[in-house]
Parts: C-alpha cells; structure tokens; sequence
C-alpha cells in the first residue's frame, strides 16, 4: 500500500536571477480534495503550479507528485498530472475530437475514441463539439483545455483560471464538475475569484510574497481570521486619534478605509482554543451594538452601519493588504 503523500512541497525556493518567486514554501497534500492556491499577482502561484506539473526545477527544496520527485522524475510526474495554464494553448486550426485524438496519442491511451466522447460530455461541450478550435467562443475553448487536462484520468489535476471566459451557468457547471472530481482526485485551483475558491475550495493555501501566509480549512481560515466585517459610514471623518481608538476595540482585527467610510473587520469570537476574543457580553452578541455605543461616546455620528458575512475576500485582503505586484 502506498502511503506516500499525493503532493509533498518541502522548503521550495525558486529564484528569477536575483528575483525570488518562491520563499521556502512547505505543504502536504495527503487525500483527494479540491485545495485553492491563491494570492495576488506576483505571489508565486504560477511558478508554484509549473514546479507541481514539472515544467520548472526549483532552486532549492524539493517537490514530489505521487510519490516522484517533479525535478528528477519529471515525465513520471507528468503521467499522473493533467494541467489546464491560465493562457490556455491550443491549436486553433484543429476541430476539437482532432485535437483531443492528437493529445490522447501522444499519452498513448486505449479506448481513444470512446474516452475523447466521454471527457466532452464530461465538461459539457455539446453541440459545439464539430466545429473548429479557432471558431470556438473563448469559454468553450476554456472547456478544451480543461477536456485535455482530463483526458488521461490523471491522479492530480492543476487547474490555473479554470473558469475564465464562461458565462454564469457554464460556471457553475464547472463549480459541480471540480466538486465532483474532488471526491476521487486531488485538485489544485488557482482562481482569482474569491467566491469560486469559497463555494469549492476544502482547503485553501494562500501565498503572498512568495511565502505561505495560510494554509487551512476554508471554514477554519474564515473563522480563524476574522472573515466577517462590518461597512460603517460616519457623518464626518474621524480624526487620527478616534481611528486608532477605534482598532483598539476588543473585537477588532482591523480597519481599512479613508474619509468617512471604512471596513471595520472583526475578530473570531473566540479563538481555535476556545478562549473568547470578544470580552462582554454585547461584544459577542452583536458587534454593531459596541460600535454604535463607542461612536456615541466620541460624537461621531453613523450614516449607515452594517455587517458583511464571513468572506474568503476579506481574508484574501487581511492577509495580503499592501502588497505590490511582482512577477
């Protein structure tokens, strides 16, 4: 019995000339799933996802795929890895069973025609299946590269911007697909999306900078990190002093904002021990009550107050605020 990890990312740096991609990042995937990858533009991903799909070596460290080292066992790794890239590259004067028949060929599969039917109807081609690639609207040549990334039943699928380009229903019936496949397959989804990651992603590990700033549950990362906020609009701005105040409340994580209208994010009620953040009782009830006393208390008038639900947005933005982009 196999009980090597599925992916296994031990201390990977990778270095563009003096430039670092990749900072000692670490992670093991260890059961089927759909993990998201994300951070903003510059974070990593990318190189991360080539180094998986054994396309980049990296400068130190070391990755490993089903048991294979992506450097030293890099066409092992390839067997077990299916990989849609954000700039999805097709040829485009092909029809599209002619191209999946190339790309079957070329893994040396059996049974070519019957998988090529069975991987459209998979992603939902339907009637377009005949026509050209070139012809294709740019959602449904998303969906051939997402038919080739699945072509040879891979173990592991890499999936950069699966969803760019279609329209809302075809986007959900990509959601159900990827939610499907996480069941027997291990998934890696980077998306900018933050409501795609929240509404598939089990797991999510996010980079910024080149290192991994989080790496958990989706559920444990949104209470662990304070994903709700409330959107508060004061009738003047407050001044330095009142805005410092304001981030010393106990329930506060903290604000972002200018003038008269800031974000306000809160605190989990309690932290992963059990031990509670919030320190009275009308703090944990309902923080709005708090907010609305301490603006009173300083004379400062609210226009509108209200509380946004639990967002992986906001703890994209509370984890990753102020970082410029890179690579």
């Amino acid at each position: 019995m196999n009980t090597e990890p599925i992916i296994d990312v031990r201390d990977v740096t990778k270095l563009y000339g003096t430039q670092k991609a990749l900072d000692g990042v670490s992670f093991v995937i260890d059961r089927p799933g759909v993990v998201g990858l994300l951070g903003p533009n510059g974070a990593g991903k990318s190189t991360l996802m080539k180094i998986l799909c054994g396309y980049l070596s990296p400068t130190s460290g070391r990755a490993a795929v089903c048991g294979y080292d992506t450097c030293m066992q890099a066409m092992q790794v390839r067997r077990h890895v299916g990989y849609l890239p954000e700039h999805n590259p097709l040829y485009e004067e092909m029809f599209v069973r002619e191209y999946l028949t190339f790309v079957g060929e070329l893994y040396g599969l059996d049974r070519l025609k019957g998988r090529v039917e069975e991987v459209l109807e998979r992603v939902g081609f339907g009637t377009e299946s005949h026509k050209h690639i070139g012809d294709l609207s740019k959602g449904y040549r998303q969906r051939v590269g997402l038919a080739q990334a699945l072509l040879p039943d891979p173990d592991v699928l890499i999936l950069d911007e699966p969803t760019t380009g279609l329209d809302p229903n075809q986007i959900e019936e990509i959601r159900s697909l990827l939610r499907e496949m996480g069941r027997e397959k291990t998934l890696i989804l980077s998306t900018h999306i933050m409501q795609e990651a929240q509404a598939v992603c089990e797991r999510i590990i996010l980079l910024n900078k080149g290192c991994r700033v989080a790496d958990a549950p989706t559920r444990s990362l949104l209470h662990g990190q304070g994903g709700a906020c409330l959107h508060v609009e004061f009738a003047s701005a407050p001044d330095a002093m009142q805005r410092a105040d304001l981030e010393n409340l106990p329930f506060v994580a903290r604000t972002a904002g200018e003038g008269t209208v800031y974000k306000v994010y809160l605190k989990p009620a309690s932290d992963g021990a059990g031990t509670a953040v919030r320190e009275t009782a009308a703090e944990a009830a309902d923080p709005r009550a708090a907010l609305f006393q301490w603006a009173v208390a300083r004379r400062l008038t609210i226009l509108t107050l209200r509380q946004e639900a639990d967002s992986l947005e906001n703890v994209f933005h509370s984890l990753t605020r102020n970082t410029p982009a890179g690579l």
